[in-house]
């Protein structure tokens, strides 16, 4: 199959209350293990990935590692793969094009890109966060670009996400017309208000699967499921409890 044809698959997966499920993987035996399992897709978290190496997260793990990481997990599945790439481990809209176009040449069909300034509490503003994600498309016609916005992570007292709602969409749309195939709202937990992000939003909606089951998701209209750092944090946990459990 071609980067097109996986791509395309991969685009296809996406629909609004049927959802394509990531439960997310950091290296090529958590790959074959989820596509194993059954998985139509398998995404990268960035967390695990770092922390797999002992990395913490942020762009902190090596650009060359992230890139070697992913064309191994590629080489090891038929399945379309998309990457966690952060900030794009650039603030530059042509670095940015630089990065991504490497990372299309792994054989990675997506990305998720946020809009987050890597490292501080801060996020870019709407109209520049947009020429990023125009930066990003720029690399490949056919990449899915899975826009992100930090709104919902960045205020921990959920009780206020409600009033997120309005900038978030705006950030979507302007994410949208800037190219982007999908709009992903880690940190947003509330049904009735991830039910009314899918139906304003022209992309289709990605959770963060924190505080949130797969049926309510589905009823709320959702089209992408990620499980972000929540597989690699059980299994160590496991691994831990295991070791302590020897006689």
């Amino acid at each position: 199959m071609t980067y097109s044809n996986r791509a395309r698959a991969f685009a296809s997966l996406h629909q609004p209350g049927n959802p394509v499920v990531l439960y997310n993987i950091w290296d090529t035996g958590s790959a074959k293990a989820v596509a194993g399992a059954g998985a139509k897709a398998l995404a990268t978290g960035s967390f695990p990935v770092a922390a797999a190496q002992g990395f913490p997260d942020g762009e902190q793990i090596p650009l060359e590692f992230v890139l070697g990481n992913a064309e191994r997990i590629v080489a090891a599945t038929d399945l379309p793969v998309t990457i966690d790439f952060e900030g794009g481990y650039a603030s530059e809209p042509e670095q940015l094009t630089v990065n991504v176009t490497r990372l299309a040449h792994t054989g990675a069909v997506g990305l998720n890109f946020e809009d987050q300034v890597v490292g501080t509490a801060d996020l870019y503003g709407i109209i520049e966060q947009a020429r990023r994600v125009t930066a990003v498309r720029a690399a490949h016609a056919d990449m899915f670009v899975n826009a992100r916005t930090d709104l919902f992570l960045k205020e921990k007292d959920a009780s206020k996400h409600g009033t997120l709602l309005s900038e978030a969409l705006e950030r979507g749309a302007a994410y949208a017309e800037a190219g982007a195939n999908g709009f992903f709202v880690p940190g947003l937990s509330d049904p009735d208000l991830i039910a009314r992000v899918c139906e304003a939003s022209a992309l289709p909606v990605n959770t963060m699967m924190r505080g949130i089951t797969l049926e309510t998701a589905r009823q709320a209209g959702v089209a992408r499921c990620s499980y972000g750092p929540i597989p690699h944090a059980k299994l160590m946990q496991v691994l831990a409890e295991q070791f302590q459990a020897l006689e």
